[in-house]
């Protein structure tokens, strides 16, 4: 079984110009809110549950500050379309992928009016929320999906999706404050006209492991998560070719999703896929691990980062949204720009044992201030500044 975290306390990174990092230390005007009542009813309208096959951080992030609420006190549901499962919280079964949009106003209104704060979590398209109901809100945005448009629906779709997340979606959301885990997608918000003091940033959390497992001798990399376009794992198979000749061994894909059996039928030797693995296999793989590949073209967080850090696995990956985040180039990992780049780090970290071992201890020490205790406080200092806001505008409610 996976160690709780039991330690309160972490690092967030520094936040930009008139941005809010979230801490333990409420603002005085917001101190007096209520806290862990009982009575409170906090109503997260996502995508999907964490039980659903294609559940990744945004999910991870949710359940954590769900569970979190809950263990304060307050009461949580979770409104979400497709697989589920039960939870420490309650869970609303809202439709399918696309249907649930068009469902969760009437979910709301049949069993949810009784909820104290909403938090629209925004995976690209919005629920709208603010639209269809009026108690205080607030909008998760985990990553923007700007570039992710055009790599999953046709061009007439992919720009309409880009106008609804750019455009409609913080229009919706213009008299609420936007809660996020990084400067990158802070500052794709602030691209889009959300104004930085309406960002609040908190940070993801990473659970202390179980004792380590033994890195394997032979050089072993790992991609882990969900196998989609955008991770592009595709593209990690080919330069292992390039790659393979030069440091030998073995590359573990770990995870599933739609892109497997492609990934499957174009790869080389040396090249292992596992599917779906328990925590216990995925504990075992990351500590066995030599690196951390991690070609995604975006990402919120990169949670992954962070689980293989605490277990002294360097990361490398590209210079992008959310991994320039989760890792500090040259100290925990290797941040490039080109596929050349990325070849050459993944065969030079792998050659040089001493650099990747510095780099492990770093990548250790920084994941070991990452605590999901902190990022619940940090919500929960959100929720009582967003219902102290609501109540101080709209004092007969």
């Amino acid at each position: 079984m996976m160690g709780r975290d039991k330690t309160v306390g972490m690092r967030v990174p520094a936040p930009r110009d008139g941005q809010v990092t979230l801490t333990q230390a409420a603002p005085p005007d917001v101190a007096a809110a209520p806290r862990g009542s009982a009575a409170r009813h906090v109503l997260f309208v996502a995508w999907r549950d964490l039980a659903n096959p294609r559940a990744g951080g945004s999910e991870v992030l949710v359940d954590r500050l769900a569970e979190g609420m809950v263990a304060r006190g307050d009461r949580v549901t979770l409104l979400a379309g497709g697989p589920a499962e039960a939870h420490g919280y309650r869970v609303v079964s809202n439709g399918g992928t696309y249907t649930q949009f068009l469902r969760a106003p009437m979910a709301y209104w049949r069993h949810l009016r009784d909820v104290h704060l909403v938090v629209e979590v925004c995976n690209g398209m919005p629920f709208l929320t603010p639209l269809w109901c009026r108690r205080p809100t607030i909008c998760l945005v985990n990553h923007m999906h700007t570039e992710l448009w055009g790599l999953r629906f046709p061009g007439p779709v992919a720009a309409m999706g880009r106008a609804v997340e750019n455009r409609l979606m913080p229009w919706a959301h213009r008299d609420n404050l936007f809660l996020t885990v990084s400067n990158s997608t802070a500052d794709s918000l602030r691209a889009i006209g959300v104004g930085a003091d309406r960002i609040r940033q908190i940070c993801n959390g990473v659970v202390q492991p179980d004792p380590q497992t033994s890195r394997s001798a032979e050089p072993m990399f790992l991609a882990f998560g969900r196998l989609a376009e955008y991770k592009r794992i595709d593209l990690l198979l080919k330069l292992w070719q390039r790659v393979r000749p030069v440091v030998g061994g073995t590359l573990v894909i770990a995870g599933d999703g739609p892109e497997r059996a492609h990934l499957e039928a174009m790869a080389g030797p040396g090249v292992v896929f596992t599917g779906r693995v328990t925590e216990e296999e995925k504990h075992r793989l990351m500590c066995a691990a030599w690196l951390l590949l991690h070609p995604a073209l975006i990402e919120g967080w990169g949670i992954v980062v962070a689980e293989a850090a605490i277990r002294g696995t360097p990361a490398v990956g590209f210079d992008v949204p959310g991994l320039r985040d989760s890792v500090v180039d040259g100290q925990t990992g290797r941040l490039v720009v080109t596929e050349g780049e990325l070849a050459s780090a993944w065969a030079s970290l792998a050659l040089n044992h001493e650099a990747r071992a510095i780099m492990g201890d770093a990548a250790r020490e920084r994941a070991e201030r990452l605590h999901w205790s902190a990022a619940v406080e940090g919500f929960a200092q959100l929720a009582d500044e967003t219902l102290a806001k609501a109540a101080r505008e709209r004092p007969g409610r």
